[in-house]
């Protein structure tokens, strides 16, 4: 389990840009095909925006055509958690950073083997460490 990383909302506002924030802490998305990462194929280690958290590996993103980054595992079955969302009017599965509960972005059962799941995220919530 990642070590937790707690700050106050003036905390985060001090560190994060208002895109991150607005994302990351409020849960918002980014739009489709705006994010820096939606046709990386860079190799490396996504980790969280707000915290460092290791969060995917490259080896596992793929092109969804969704227009966000997409990855069908995350680094590690405790890297990320999960919630219900029932925001606009439907049920999703929100996908939050472990350590320091950032929105991440939403996990659906429409993926590619072998895990038949897409975790479906937005750039702005995270950070490519090359290899």
């Amino acid at each position: 389990m990642p070590t937790r990383v707690e700050k106050s909302d003036a905390e985060w506002k001090e560190v994060l840009t208002p895109e991150q924030y607005q994302v990351c802490r409020r849960k918002g998305t980014e739009p489709a095909f705006s994010g820096k990462y939606a046709f990386t194929k860079d190799p490396g280690v996504y980790v969280c925006a707000c915290c460092g958290n290791p969060l995917f590996d490259s080896d596992t993103k793929y092109d969804s055509g969704s227009g966000w980054p997409s990855f069908y595992q995350p680094i590690s079955p405790d890297a990320v958690t999960t919630a219900e969302d029932r925001s606009l009017w439907m049920t999703r599965t929100e996908v939050l950073c472990a350590a320091c509960d950032a929105h991440l972005g939403h996990v659906f059962d429409d993926g590619p083997e072998p895990t038949g799941l897409r975790y479906c995220m937005n750039s702005v919530a995270l950070e490519l460490k090359p290899r």
